[in-house]
């Protein structure tokens, strides 16, 4: 818990009540939980504007925590889709936040049963990443079979997802890290791997039909040089600069030089979620998890978490 803005010295391991499922929702017996870009937000009040909608002046949600996995220890009358003892995960982004805790009550609408191939820990690691990908290349970036897609920032949370299901789409994929997550992306499927510490990727001739910018800082105007006419630039990620510049520029550029340019906020979503569950019950998507902590090391994990090098995804085991 966190009654105040800051860094994750805020955060407090205390004993509260046990959440009472109000009749549309769910109580779920939380098992393992992950952070995700979303929680730095909301720990430290930034960007500012973020406090329109977390709290003005002091946080709103107390509980972090929005992945999550567990199992169904009650559910409200009102609730059909699901019963007691049924593995499920979730992103609560949507729906009050509260993941990093024991228990937490869920409404009906944001929970999807667990894929039985996936155990607590890599399933919490699922949802707010891989819907970000899946709604950023499909939904913003129009994903096609055959297209030259590149992953600008593949090898953290959003981007190993993005790298699969961009596979699972029929794309050529190319991929853009670090020395060291090279050979995690070639495991993960992707065609090309670029290493930004020993190329530039943007001297190279080749064009893309579809960019997702995951992280990075690059202007506009070197992804639209990259990008193939009418071609898609995606932003989800990155430094503030990259999101000011794909918000007020973007529209200009996807006016005058008919390539597409823009960003887009991840929503939680069952269907969106569902779809990802399938993909990894099909095993074309799998969470890469590189770090583990207990729920009384959370401020560790933000810390680690915070500096913006993790392979894949960070998770608490609850």
């Amino acid at each position: 818990m966190y009654t105040a803005y800051g860094p994750p010295d805020v955060l407090q391991v205390k004993e509260v009540e046990k959440p009472v499922p109000r009749d549309n929702e769910v109580l779920v017996k939380v098992r393992a939980a992950s952070l995700n870009y979303g929680n730095l937000v909301l720990l430290k009040g930034e960007p500012l504007p973020a406090r329109l909608a977390f709290g003005l002046f002091k946080p709103k949600y107390t509980i972090p925590g929005g992945d999550i996995a567990g199992k169904i220890e009650a559910t409200g009358k009102e609730v059909q889709q699901f019963q007691p003892g049924e593995e499920v995960f979730a992103d609560l982004s949507g729906s009050g936040w509260g993941g990093f805790a024991e228990y937490v009550c869920v409404p009906e609408t944001a929970l999807v049963h667990k894929p039985a191939n996936l155990s607590f820990e890599e399933a919490a690691a699922v949802p707010m990443a891989a819907v970000t990908a899946l709604q950023g290349l499909r939904n913003k970036g129009g994903i096609q079979p055959g297209q030259k897609v590149l992953i600008h920032g593949a090898s953290g949370g959003v981007g190993t997802f993005a790298v699969q299901i961009a596979k699972a789409f029929g794309a050529e994929v190319t991929g853009v890290c670090s020395t060291r997550n090279v050979d995690i992306l070639r495991s993960l499927g992707a065609d090309h791997v670029i290493d930004y510490t020993k190329e530039n990727l943007f001297h190279k001739k080749q064009e893309y039909d579809l960019i997702l910018g995951v992280n990075g800082y690059q202007p506009m105007s070197v992804y639209k040089r990259a990008l193939r006419p009418k071609g898609t630039f995606v932003h989800v990620g990155g430094s503030s600069v990259q999101l000011t510049q794909a918000m007020l520029l973007g529209p200009w550029i996807s006016v005058t030089a008919k390539k597409k340019m823009g960003s887009m906020l991840q929503r939680a979503n069952q269907k969106d979620l569902i779809y990802i569950k399938e993909l990894a019950e099909a095993d074309k998507v799998k969470p890469v998890i590189d770090r583990r902590y207990t729920l009384s090391e959370v401020a560790e994990a933000f810390r680690y978490f915070g500096e913006g090098h993790a392979q894949g995804k960070v998770v608490l085991t609850v």
